[in-house]
């Protein structure tokens, strides 16, 4: 029985009326923003808040009964279990925010939806290396925002009076927001060889390491699609080789069962 519920529940047909629920369920809460909507269908959309927040319940529900321990060896099933159990605290008091967070239940159509999965995965699978380039974008910016503190504190105390001031500043002209017109003219005006230190920091934070870190996520979703094309290749070769075996004893029984009949007659 529990196999039986437990491929009910993973069928594609439940997938598509469970994402189909994480849609309504988000309209619902983008609608629940809106006062005028509130005064006049207010009661509608908590019922169906509710109602949606009912099938998740359920269907998490099922899925622990049907998988046991085996449920929380899936991450995506804690993370269902998580999202959900969150809109179960009553948000009252200190806890009141946690009804903000009930649009967390958005996320769930990650879970359902393979190609959203296979991006997710991507990412954690590249924050190892992440986290080396992150370490060296640091120790860049630390360099940076100490070399134009020295430099430029004097002038311009607003963007590079503090460490802190400057690797802001930095960080401003890293993502290339109004960083020209904004900060480094300005500068170059009582620095005219300023352009020495902002173009190199561009092109070595923007160009090279940014675009390193898109080159880190972008191979660890191939990957993760390369191990998810070989797991569906596996399991085919494995069902095929059991249906084989299932009709080789097919096979051996009707053999052995035409060989009893002479010895019958």
């Amino acid at each position: 029985m529990r196999e039986q519920l437990e491929t009910w529940i993973e069928s594609p047909l439940v997938t598509r009326v469970i994402t189909w629920v994480i849609i309504v369920n988000a309209v619902v809460l983008g609608l629940e923003t809106s006062k005028p909507l509130m005064e006049r269908f207010g009661s509608i959309l908590i019922f169906l808040d509710q109602l949606c927040l009912a099938i998740f319940v359920g269907e998490l529900l099922t899925k622990l009964f049907a998988q046991r321990l085996r449920f929380f060896k899936n991450g995506w099933n804690v993370f269902d279990f998580l999202v959900v159990g969150i809109a179960l605290i009553p948000a009252a008091g200190g806890l009141s925010v946690l009804r903000a967070l009930r649009i967390l239940r958005v996320l769930r159509v990650v879970s359902v939806a393979p190609n959203l999965r296979r991006v997710v995965e991507g990412f954690v699978n590249a924050l190892p290396g992440m986290g080396s380039v992150f370490l060296l974008m640091a120790i860049i910016f630390y360099i940076g925002a100490v070399i134009a503190t020295k430099l430029f504190a004097a002038s311009f105390p607003q963007w590079f009076g503090t460490l802190g001031q400057s690797a802001y500043s930095l960080f401003q002209i890293m993502t290339l927001e109004s960083w020209s017109m904004g900060i480094v003219r300005p500068v170059m005006e009582s620095y005219p060889y300023a352009w020495v230190f902002f173009v190199p920091f561009i092109l070595v934070t923007t160009f090279a390491v940014v675009n390193l870190l898109v080159g880190l996520i972008v191979n660890s979703m191939q990957d993760a699609h390369a191990e998810e094309d070989n797991a569906k290749r596996e399991a085919r070769h494995e069902d095929l080789l059991n249906r084989l075996d299932r009709l080789e004893a097919m096979l051996a029984r009707r053999d052995g069962a035409e060989s009893q009949k002479p010895a019958e007659k």
